[in-house]
């Protein structure tokens, strides 16, 4: 689960990498999608429907959550976890790492 604006996750706009796009397969969920008008982190029930949805019948336990360099995906990390969905993991060299080998697969769109 990438945690990166959508812009960025597909790959229309990259500031910081350079290489736009995503890791194949990932699925976009904005770090900011978690927490409420507050600030604070959504309900634990809200949160769960919306991974649910978002996994789409995929297991949780599968997960590993990433986004440019492995700091803002930690709040989908806790989310799940708060959810009930968790543990999941951390890919923690994230789209930087990923796009820093071009042997590896890149996506756009």
């Amino acid at each position: 689960v990438d945690a990166r604006a959508p812009a960025r996750f597909r790959g229309e706009v990259e500031p910081l990498d350079p290489v736009a796009g995503h890791i194949p397969g990932a699925l976009n969920r904005p770090f900011s999608d978690n927490l409420g008008p507050d600030g604070r982190f959504k309900p634990a029930a809200q949160l769960r429907a919306e991974f649910e949805s978002l996994l789409a019948g995929r297991d949780p336990a599968t997960v590993v959550h990433q986004c440019g360099s492995g700091v803002s995906a930690t709040p989908n990390l806790l989310a799940m976890q708060i959810a009930g969905l968790g543990p999941t993991a951390l890919f923690a060299g994230s789209w930087s790492e990923w796009c820093s080998d071009s042997s590896r697969p890149v996506e756009r769109g």
